[in-house]
C-alpha cells in the first residue's frame, strides 16, 4: 500500500506573504497545493457547487461563466453567517480534491497553503503547521499594492481571521516575513528539518 505523503500547513493571515512563502517551497521541489485557487476552478468546473452557490447567492454569482468576486466579497462583508455558509458548501469539495491530489504525490512530503486552517479546525488532519507573520501595517500596504480594496474592507478580512498570536501558539514552525532573504534562508532551514524528522 502506498504510503502518503505528510502534510504540512501553510498559513497565515491576509497579506502575510503566504503565495511568496509556497513559492520558495516550490523551489524546493516540494509540491504545493494552493487551496484558494483550487477552490476558484471547483467553483467553476464542479456542476454541485455551481448549483449550491446559485442556491446561496443567486444566479448573479456568475458572470459571463465567471464568478462575481465582488458579489461575493460584499455578502461576506456584510453577513459573517455567509462566510459560514459559503466555507461549509466549498470545503468539503475541496478536500476530496486534495486527497485525490495528494495520492498522486511522490514526495517525502507536501505544502498544503490556505488561509482560514485553524477558523475552520481542518488543522487537525495536518501533520504539521508553518504559520506565516509580519506586521499589521506591512499586510496591509501589500494588500492594497495587489487589490482594490479600502483600509475598513481589509481590517474586516483580518477581523474574520484568528491573530497571528493565537495561530502561533498552535504552529510548528514560524516565519516573519518581512526580508525575502531571510524568508528564503528560513524556508530552507524547515525543509532540512522536515526532511530529517520524515
Amino acid at each position: 500500500m502506498k504510503v502518503l505523503p505528510y502534510i504540512v500547513g501553510l498559513t497565515g493571515g491576509i497579506g502575510s506573504g503566504k503565495t511568496t512563502v509556497a513559492n520558495f517551497f516550490k523551489e524546493l521541489s516540494v509540491p504545493i497545493y494552493i487551496a484558494d485557487d483550487e477552490a476558484q476552478k471547483l467553483m467553476l468546473e464542479s456542476p454541485l457547487l455551481k448549483s449550491e452557490l446559485i442556491s446561496l447567492f443567486g444566479p448573479k454569482v456568475y458572470e459571463n461563466g465567471q464568478l462575481n468576486k465582488l458579489l461575493i466579497s460584499e455578502s461576506i462583508f456584510k453577513d459573517k453567517t455567509t462566510l459560514k455558509a459559503i466555507n461549509n458548501i466549498v470545503h468539503p469539495v475541496v478536500a476530496i480534491h486534495f486527497n485525490k491530489w495528494l495520492g498522486l504525490q511522490e514526495s517525502p512530503y507536501v505544502i498544503k497553503e490556505a488561509a482560514i486552517f485553524f477558523e475552520n479546525g481542518s488543522y487537525k488532519s495536518l501533520d504539521a503547521i508553518i504559520t506565516v507573520v509580519a506586521p499589521e501595517e506591512c499586510k496591509i500596504r501589500r494588500i492594497m499594492q495587489r487589490d482594490i480594496k479600502s483600509k475598513k474592507q481589509i481590517k474586516a478580512i483580518m477581523n474574520n481571521q484568528w491573530s497571528d498570536k493565537k495561530k502561533i501558539k498552535m504552529s510548528d514552525f514560524v516565519i516573519e516575513n518581512t526580508n525575502l532573504k531571510q524568508t528564503k534562508l528560513l524556508v530552507k532551514e524547515i525543509h532540512e528539518k522536515l526532511l530529517k524528522k520524515l
